[in-house]
């Protein structure tokens, strides 16, 4: 989850790779894998789509013991609001959430009004007569 992710997990991230424009969604879910390369676009076996990955510095490590490498990967769901507007996720996100636009490398990102939903573009009810 993203809120168990702490920067210091990070440190070895070299560039956030987008596969699609990032603009147009309020949040993506972000969890860190363990991936067999520092670069290149990783395996996907979640539902839904992956959005964009980190990756990482010659200066990484692998671990010793899978040989393995902690990597950032950016995803939804089929019920995530960008598909579901109206759905679960209308006026809340997953836990796992951060606006893509916080979102950096060697940065964790984090949820913003407009990630939980609160978007100031959405129409204003008119006040009661």
């Amino acid at each position: 989850m993203s809120s168990l992710i702490t920067n210091d997990e990070l440190t070895h991230e070299h560039d956030i790779v987008w596969l699609e424009p990032v603009d147009t969604l309020d949040y993506v879910r972000q969890s860190l894998d363990r991936l067999p390369t520092r670069r290149g676009r990783p395996p996907y076996h979640r539902d839904g789509r992956m959005i964009g990955y980190a990756t990482l510095t010659p200066q990484a490590k692998a671990s010793r013991a899978s040989g393995t490498f902690l990597r950032r990967v950016f995803w939804l769901t089929p019920n995530d609001r960008d598909t579901t507007p109206d759905g679960l996720y209308t006026k809340c996100t997953p836990a796992e959430a951060v606006d893509p636009r916080t979102v950096s490398a060697r940065e964790k990102g984090r949820k913003t009004p407009r990630s939980e939903g609160n978007r100031h573009d959405r129409p204003t009810p008119p006040p009661p007569a």
